[in-house]
Order: C-alpha cells, then structure tokens, then sequence
C-alpha cells in the first residue's frame, strides 16, 4: 500500500494558525492537485480535527477520520471514523483493493504514520506566506531523509516539491 502525505505550508513550515484553521489559503493550484491525487487514490486519511475544519467527507473518495472519540458514528460508507492503528486501517484498505491513500493530516496523524515508517512519498506545496506561530506537518521529533523527486514552480509563487522518503 503507497502512502502519501500531501500537505501544504506556510514558508515558515506552519500547516494551519491552529488545529481549527481551514486550509483556504493555498493556490487554485494546488487545490487542482488535492483534488486530482485524493480521486485518484480513491481514499483520504486524515485526524478528527483535519475533518472537522472540512466539516462534511470529500465526495467520489472513501474518508477515513482517525480519532480517539468512540461516539462518533457514520451511517455514510465513505465516512468512516476510527481509532484503529495506522497499520491496521492500511490493512483493511488493502484488503479492499485500494491500492494507494493520501494522508492529508494533521500533524497527530502525520506522525503516528511518520513513526511506523508508513509514508512512501510527500507532496509539499510550499505557499509564500508567514503564520509566525502555528502547528508544525508533525508533532513529534523525527530524523527522517527524504530523496528529491521533483520539483515545480506554481502560480503565484507556489512551489511544489515531491520527496520519497528513503
């Protein structure tokens, strides 16, 4: 199962202001390419907190929310909420023929998946703005390498830069 985390940040590296801060600061870009990679893997995972600032699942995409809550409940099958362990629900996704998920956070996820040496590629839009204080892609410390695959110049000084993570 190919994991990838697909992330946007400020350039000083902040992902959001703080947990409730909805991503409307990015690019027609890069919006483009959240959509287009989240449809084509078929599955999003993402934090209790990351769902909550969407507020309702991405349509024609299965939706896997992490959280630590046990009354929250989906009667929609393409909303799931779990406290499975990252291992587990790419388990299960495999053995329901996905093939690949995008992680799109917050950092809690980001690094639980980051510690169980889930995560095979990162998309990080970088977007020319300042927070000055926010939440970090993760929320642990890590020693990760990461090999460069490419990187593109985006509209309105976006850049996108994909890494594997060696």
């Amino acid at each position: 199962m190919k994991t990838t985390l697909l992330m946007a940040t400020t350039l000083d590296g902040k992902i959001g202001r703080n947990s409730s801060h909805f991503v409307d600061w990015t690019g027609k870009e890069d919006k483009k390419l959240f959509i287009k990679l989240t449809k084509d893997a078929g599955v999003i995972i993402m934090g209790s907190n990351t769902f909550d600032t969407i507020t309702e699942p991405l349509p024609h995409r299965k939706n896997i929310v992490m959280t630590r809550n046990k009354s929250r409940k989906s009667y929609d099958k393409d909303l799931i909420f779990t406290d499975d362990t990252p291992e587990n629900i790419l388990k299960s996704l495999d053995a329901q023929g996905f093939k690949s998920v995008i992680l799109i956070g917050g950092s809690q996820i980001n690094s639980l998946f980051l510690k169980a040496g889930l995560i095979n590629e990162i998309y990080l839009t970088i977007v020319p703005l300042l927070f000055g204080t926010g939440l970090s892609m993760f929320a642990q410390e890590f020693d990760t390498k990461l090999d460069l695959i490419s990187t593109k110049q985006m509209p309105d000084g976006h850049i996108l830069l994909r890494y594997k993570i060696e």
